[in-house]
């Protein structure tokens, strides 16, 4: 290869470790060339008579231990025909038996003797309340072929890799020396160097060679330090280039100032108001319209509590840039959140929404809905009063990204739950302004600041933090129908109770139901059999969110809407009148259900996470999540704040299989313990991998976040941001800086792309 200018960090893997071990790294743990396998970074380390805590293994998890053997005994079973090895190893703080059946027992049975010591590899199980590995692969630490690991073991601390079922951590190890041997032979010539020298110098960084090397080749725990520090600064700086280049091509842009006049359509709004907008509303608003009168593109992120008012303060904004001629489009994830928003918009503005009709005010503007599902007879007259500008407000869903869509002057995107919008739709809708329009992206998920400097880390923040008086505190409890079947009950007879009281229900499930049958009908009917025993989930593995657990095929399906309604309505909720609702349903019949809900014919509303964002029916006052641990935490929050909306205390109940003491469990308990949700983000982020909290729009592609966790490193970001600032106002291009150019295109290949520009 041309040795000098390739960087060898580029090679196929193939060519490093053949064609087998590549194809397995690339298939099961996304590695496919030498930089990927060498940022593929240790787990932990295991140190010379360390003890790995066998006490602490998660269940259903792969795991590597190094552990003494303790005991080893042959057993017979089935009459005598089968061979059972059962080996339990220890470490001092708990035991772990390792079993072996029939060939295998034979086969491992001369090596596997007490008082050895080795490196075991498996997926943790428990058979009669004892953990176990079945099979795992292992490598003695004290054999012919564990010479090496021994001198390495004797000599340093052992990198421990995330590994998969199908390569091990030892074997991951051997590619890593495979590569790091090859590179280090060159003395890693052509090895970029991203980070400025200045930088390095300024900030003490050892350079990239000698940290890859440290991180995977540890002599000390100072060297891991150091690696560590260094790979955490290339994370952070790169991706806070991209995020102020982004920042000063926005500002570069031209846009039309939007200074509101005193006596429009904003002040008689304002003037109609029956109540005074909370100091949080009236800041907020107030670094709203400054960016606003500038003439470039105001970018702005607005997160505030479910109820805190973010609605009120974006339909300002809205009335604000409709005084001065222009227009505002407000995109909703779904038909129900936007026929929501304009249900509650037209509510707010009363006479001023209904401008050329009789009784309309002479200030007022039209606000038409636009969504896939309209009749073609509305959906005209609504693009001819976008187009004419007789329309100053428009609330749609995706449908007004469609080509077909023109507006008049489009001053203002206001994006609601800014998670579900990718770039792409962002940039379409922006493209039907003859300037850049100004951008407010609302969220009602909290989002702790170092996230937002890195996740959002393109639009400026304000944040909502009170609720407007007259909010109602809600009260949540922990329902473990698995040990407590009678406290199920119990939450049944809660919500009759609220019921009888005059008030209304939510019952939340994580799927519909109708979904293509799994082989066998009979499964499903076996699974519903045991789901109607508890009606709830056996998360056996209670495993974190959905998102970021492995099926696991011993759990049951999850809760299904249409089954759950139908037993309710059947059983403990029977003479109720219970209505499933969810999105696979018919838009009309959707809406259907919600005003019957809406105006209180309806008692409970069996739903799925449709009702997620935005619906607003303050008699309802309960609500029960079944499944509560399929749920993510931030998930939980926001439908907890679908209750408690009037003047009746709201109720939550979160409905789990989960064993105390499991993970699934202790962030139930942490959504029961609080209301305040920055705080419970942080804990969701704590339990979460980094890259699932970057990764909302990042489906499958591995986050580029690997050293760098969010949470504890703030320090490092928040210097990344001021160094990254500075480079890229000297010299915008990166001329100077080719390796950090290269960095960065890899940072923004396609799947990053979109993350980065998911604001």
């Amino acid at each position: 290869m041309g040795a000098m200018t390739a960087n060898p960090l580029d090679e196929p893997l193939k060519r490093l470790v053949g064609d087998r071990t590549a194809k397995v790294l690339g298939e099961h743990l996304g590695l496919s060339t030498t930089g990927d396998l060498l940022h593929h970074y240790p787990r932990r380390y295991a140190e010379r008579g360390e003890l790995t805590r066998l006490a602490d293994l998660p269940v259903d998890e792969y795991v590597t231990v190094v552990a003494q053997i303790a005991k080893a005994d042959k057993r017979t079973y089935g009459g005598g025909s089968g061979v059972r090895l059962e080996v339990v190893v220890t470490d001092g703080s708990g035991s772990l038996t390792l079993v072996f059946f029939s060939k295998a027992a034979h086969a491992h049975a001369h090596r596997l003797i007490p008082g050895r010591r080795g490196m075991f590899s498996g997926k943790v199980s428990v058979f009669n309340r004892t953990r176990q590995l079945a099979h795992p692969d292992y490598q003695l630490l004290d054999d012919e072929d564990g010479k090496e690991a021994a001198l390495a073991f004797a000599n340093r601390l052992i990198p421990l890799y995330p590994a998969c079922k199908q390569i091990t951590s030892w074997r991951i190890a051997q590619a890593v020396d495979t590569a790091v041997d090859s590179l280090a032979a060159t003395g890693w010539a052509g090895v970029g160097e991203p980070l400025p020298a200045e930088l390095r110098e300024g900030r003490g960084l050892v350079a990239l060679p000698e940290a890859l090397e440290k991180i995977h080749r540890p002599r000390t725990k100072l060297d891991i330090e150091q690696a560590r520090h260094r790979l955490k600064w290339d994370e952070a700086f790169v991706l806070q280039v991209a995020l102020a280049r982004r920042r000063a091509d926005e500002s570069a842009l031209p846009a039309v100032p939007r200074v509101p006049g005193d006596d429009g359509l904003l002040a008689a709004f304002d003037a109609r108001l029956p109540f005074t907008l909370t100091e949080g509303q009236q800041a907020v608003s107030a670094e709203i319209f400054a960016d606003l009168a500038t003439d470039h593109p105001m970018h702005r992120l607005l997160q505030g509590e479910v109820g805190s008012g973010k609605t009120l303060v974006a339909l300002r904004a809205m009335l604000g840039v409709v005084d001065t001629g222009g227009q505002a489009a407000m995109l909703a994830p779904t038909e129900v959140l936007a026929q929501q928003h304009h249900r509650s918009i037209t509510e707010m503005m009363g006479d001023l929404a209904e401008t050329g009709l009789l009784g309309g005010s002479e200030k007022g503007t039209k606000v038409v809905l636009l969504t896939g599902s309209m009749g073609a007879a509305a959906r005209r007259q609504a693009l001819l009063d976008l187009v004419t500008g007789e329309a100053g407000i428009v609330i749609g869903t995706h449908a007004l990204i469609e080509d077909k869509v023109r507006f008049h002057d489009l001053g203002l995107v206001v994006v609601d739950e800014q998670h579900r919008f990718g770039v792409e739709q962002r940039d379409a809708l922006r493209a039907k302004a003859d300037r850049p329009p100004h951008l407010l992206v609302m969220t009602a998920t909290p989002i702790p600041r170092t996230v937002a400097m890195t996740v959002f880390g393109d639009l400026e923040t304000s944040v909502l933090d009170q609720l407007p008086a007259g909010r109602s505190p809600i009260a949540t409890h922990v329902v473990p129908a698995a040990d407590k079947p009678h406290f199920l009950a119990r939450a049944w007879e809660r919500v009759r109770e609220e019921v009888a009281a005059g008030h209304q229900a939510y019952v939340v499930c994580p799927r519909i139901g109708d979904e293509e049958e799994p082989p066998g009908k009979a499964g499903k009917k076996a699974a519903a059999k045991a789901g109607a025993k508890s009606a709830t989930s056996a998360a056996r593995g209670a495993q974190a969110d959905e998102e970021a657990a492995p099926p696991d095929d011993e759990r049951r399906p999850p809760l299904a809407v249409l089954d759950v309604a139908e037993r309710l309505a059947a059983g403990p909720l029977k003479d109720l009148r219970v209505e499933p609702l969810h999105g696979r349903m018919a838009p009309d019949a959707k809406d259907a259900v919600m005003r019957g809900f809406g105006a209180a014919e309806v008692d409970v509303l069996v739903a799925t996470t449709v009702i997620e964002v935005g619906v607003n029916v303050p008699n309802a006052t309960v609500m029960v999540i079944m499944d509560a641990d399929r749920f993510g935490v931030s998930q939980l929050h926001q439908l907890r704040g679908r209750v408690g909306r009037g003047s009746a205390p709201g109720l939550c109940l979160l409905v789990t299989d989960a064993p105390e003491g499991s993970q699934a469990r202790t962030r139930l308990d942490a959504v029961a313990r609080t209301l305040d949700g920055f705080e419970l983000s942080r804990i969701d982020l704590e339990q979460r991998r980094e890259g699932d909290v970057l990764g909302q729009a990042q489906s499958g592609s591995r986050s580029s976040l690997r050293v760098l966790t969010v949470i504890d490193d703030e320090e490092v970001i928040a210097a990344a941001r001021e160094e990254a600032t500075a480079v890229v106002a000297a010299d915008p291009e990166l001329a100077a800086h080719p390796d950090l150019r290269t960095a960065l295109d890899s940072l923004l290949d396609a799947s990053r792309e979109e993350y980065l520009d998911k604001g």
